[in-house]
């Protein structure tokens, strides 16, 4: 063992409740405990950078869902960057960079028999910055490339309508779409995030939902109908766009981040009625299931990062400390853009 490791701490914020409503400070438990190192096959990752995502909302309930809630006392489940301190597993080598699940930590152990369940993988920083490997090389742009295309078969021509359009999946789906040669409209909330998705990333209009009616926006910038709608955030806006879904239209149920926090039991679309009278398709994307194909997306994507055709923004706020007021932002909408977590310091 090094002198540095034989000193270090690991930093963690475990779940100490499971929230109602919006997560509390109650709701996490600040603890350390000494770094170990790894037995045969295990991995020693030092974390420099956390994915908050608004998945991780839904992963604190209790219940079935695709994936096993985080249990109380556990660390918090999130996505990372890191490099690798200690191996004793010959596909990883003190000093890779790596991805994978890192929890909600400062160093992450990563016995043998969880190198693949944890999804650690080296990546390869010439794609791509660290922050842009959270982001749009990281699960958001899985997430959006694989339920545009796999679910949502854009064709050009095609009108693509995505909610949540500055954030971390829609960014990917609408820039992508663009590139697919589809007219595309996104939702966000602000004249800034509106802006930027139409200034920077180069989608045809942005209805700014806290300064007038979607409805109204989209009979504005969809006269044609909508072909393709990629929702992140459920709700109003989902009922909202299905009166305006073209025959055969084809519905992406990415998240629905208007809900995460309910009290209430959550409402299922009013509107979907339509989906019968157009013959179309609401579908779910679990980014996991693609997981496969991650390379060859990671490929594409890193070519369109490199030729200039997609822009990726990130959202960085630093320390540890910062984690449970940084994972608010992203339901009120204060983040612009993916939301990352610095702990390199």
């Amino acid at each position: 063992m090094s002198t540095d490791l034989a000193s270090a701490i690991n930093h963690q914020v475990r779940l100490a409740a499971r929230p109602l409503g919006l997560p509390r400070d109650g709701d996490w438990r600040f603890t350390e405990e000494p770094v170990a190192l790894p037995d045969e096959g295990g991995v020693l990752v030092r974390a420099t950078h956390l994915s908050l995502d608004p998945a991780m909302r839904g992963w604190m309930n209790e219940g079935k869902s695709y994936i096993a809630p985080v249990g109380i006392g556990e660390v918090m489940r999130a996505g990372g960057i890191g490099v690798v301190v200690a191996s004793k597993n010959p596909a990883f080598a003190v000093g890779d960079k790596v991805s994978g699940t890192l929890g909600v930590q400062t160093y992450c152990l990563v016995p043998a028999g969880h190198i693949g369940r944890s999804g650690l993988a080296r990546i390869d920083t010439k794609l791509g910055s660290d922050t842009q490997w959270l982001n749009v090389l990281g699960m958001p742009g899985m997430t959006g490339y694989f339920g545009l295309m796999d679910i949502g078969q854009p064709k050009p021509g095609e009108t693509v309508v995505v909610s949540g359009a500055a954030g971390a999946v829609g960014q990917t789906v609408g820039q992508l779409a663009k590139i697919k040669g589809c007219r595309v409209v996104g939702i966000a909330g602000g004249a800034d995030k509106c802006r930027f998705v139409v200034d920077e990333l180069g989608f045809d209009a942005c209805i700014d939902y806290k300064a007038g009616s979607v409805r109204d926006g989209l009979k504005q910038h969809c006269p044609g109908g909508v072909d393709i709608y990629f929702d992140n955030v459920g709700g109003e806006i989902l009922d909202t766009v299905l009166t305006r879904i073209n025959r055969k239209a084809r519905i992406v149920i990415c998240g629905a981040i208007s809900q995460y926090n309910a009290t209430a039991p959550v409402q299922g679309p009013k509107n979907y009625l339509s989906l019968l009278v157009n013959r179309a398709r609401m579908e779910g994307v679990v980014v996991f299931d693609y997981a496969e194909r991650y390379p060859a997306a990671i490929a594409e994507l890193a070519g369109y990062l490199k030729d200039g055709r997609m822009k990726s923004r990130e959202d960085v706020v630093k320390g540890l400390a910062s984690f449970p007021a940084a994972l608010l932002r992203l339901f009120d909408g204060g983040n612009f853009g993916k939301l990352v977590l610095d702990v390199s310091g």
